[in-house]
């Protein structure tokens, strides 16, 4: 019970250093502390409120990797504090062999500061974490999605709603890229059970994956052009870039118009507009 409310302890000293700001947080009225609320730390991490109070009052016990990895990225802890949150939670901490989904400071400054522009974050197996808010206008806000449904291949090829529309050439260039990265994957995370789950399953659900699979066909994330279908502002052709962070495996996915163009106003107005008016049942493939 004391590591629970040592855990406690900790998740409520990394909450109240939190500066809504420094999370993309608006600073609105009053505040009787400069940290982050409650349910401000549960929907940056996709958890309840209640489950938050638990945790910090140290009647939650054994929270799972994946929620433990929510509030790492939520808090910004650096790695030696998440190894710390892992520890304190009775939990291995993401080995060698495993991915990972630490997120550098200058990424999430990237997506703090780039705001004219979509942008994601992906893990090694294209598993979305991190997401600036007008990617989140442009595709659906993803943070009601779980597990799979936040895998960009899993989305493809188990034909799961999407906005983003692909002729064939883009769509034989986008699947070679994807299967040349799982299988990248798993050469270098071997002991990682979830993505060797991933692959399994994706050959199971699909027999274009399983051809490309077994064919051994390689391919690279290479500038293209993608087109959105919004149902409020209407089609986008964005130019779509997929740029790998320094020193680590995550990608990080830009969609960019031409200045002046009618892609370049609708997202302008998509900025304007915010969340407000989007559906929340896709995310891009």
């Amino acid at each position: 019970m004391s590591g629970s409310r040592d855990l406690g302890r900790a998740l409520r000293g990394w909450r109240d250093r939190t500066a809504p700001a420094a999370v993309g947080l608006p600073v609105a009225g009053v505040r009787r502390a400069a940290g982050l609320r409650r349910e401000e730390l549960a929907q940056l991490a996709g958890l309840s409120v209640d489950y938050i109070v638990r945790l910090e009052q140290g009647r939650a016990t054994s929270p799972s990797p994946q929620v433990l990895s929510a509030l790492a990225r939520a808090l910004r802890l650096s790695a030696a504090e998440r190894e710390h949150l892992y520890l304190l939670a009775g939990q291995p901490a993401p080995g060698p062999g495993q991915l990972s989904a630490h997120i550098p400071p200058g990424i999430r400054r990237l997506l703090d500061q780039l705001d004219r522009a979509p942008l994601s974050v992906h893990d090694a197996a294209w598993n979305l974490i991190l997401w600036n808010p007008l990617w989140a206008a442009l595709f659906g806000d993803a943070s009601a999605l779980r597990g799979r449904e936040r895998n960009i291949a899993w989305r493809h090829f188990a034909g799961l709603p999407v906005r983003v529309g692909h002729t064939p050439g883009q769509t034989a260039r986008f699947e070679a890229a994807v299967v040349a990265d799982l299988r990248a994957a798993t050469a270098r995370y071997p002991a990682d059970t979830d993505l060797r789950s991933l692959i399994k399953d994706l050959r199971g659900v699909s027999a274009d994956f399983a051809h490309l699979w077994d064919s051994g066909i390689v391919g690279v994330h290479e500038s293209d052009t993608k087109t959105v279908h919004h149902p409020d502002v209407g089609t986008l052709t964005l130019d779509c870039d997929a740029l790998m962070a320094p020193g680590s495996d995550l990608r990080v996915v830009a969609y960019t118009a031409l200045p002046g163009s009618d892609a370049a106003d609708k997202l302008g107005l998509l900025r304007v507009i915010g969340t407000q008016a989007m559906t929340e049942d896709s995310s891009p493939a």
